[in-house]
């Protein structure tokens, strides 16, 4: 299951829904990759990012709508206060998490700590 490559530097697999969900104790293995992230109900990660302003937060959006196409799946996104984003993340076809849920995450903070203040 684990490799040695960072999460940023994997790509996401087409995930059909022939595989389970994986357990709490294999997911935990990502959690101190992508710590701002909180597990919940064991089935999808999630994780707040604020911005200065409204356009910044729609601008980080559309950013990681880029990465997400090119990876082939997709968060819930949710804007909230004017400037306030969540990104959930599970994979649908297995109602739960695999590791495409944990490298894009990985991703989208790459992405984050890339953003002018």
């Amino acid at each position: 299951m684990a490799t040695t490559l960072p999460l940023t530097k994997q790509k996401c697999v087409p995930c059909e829904g022939n595989v389970k969900p994986l357990t709490p104790t294999q997911f935990a293995h990502y959690l101190p990759m992508i710590p701002e992230w909180i597990v919940v109900e064991d089935k999808k990660i999630e994780r707040d990012f604020t911005f200065k302003n409204f356009v910044k937060a729609i601008d980080f959006i559309n950013q990681v709508a880029k990465i997400a196409e090119e990876e082939g799946h997709h968060p819930d996104i949710s804007l909230h206060n004017w400037n306030k984003v969540k990104f959930s993340l599970m994979t649908h076809a297995i109602k739960g998490l695999f590791l495409n849920d944990f490298i894009l995450a990985s991703k989208i903070d790459a992405l984050y700590t890339q953003q002018p203040s």
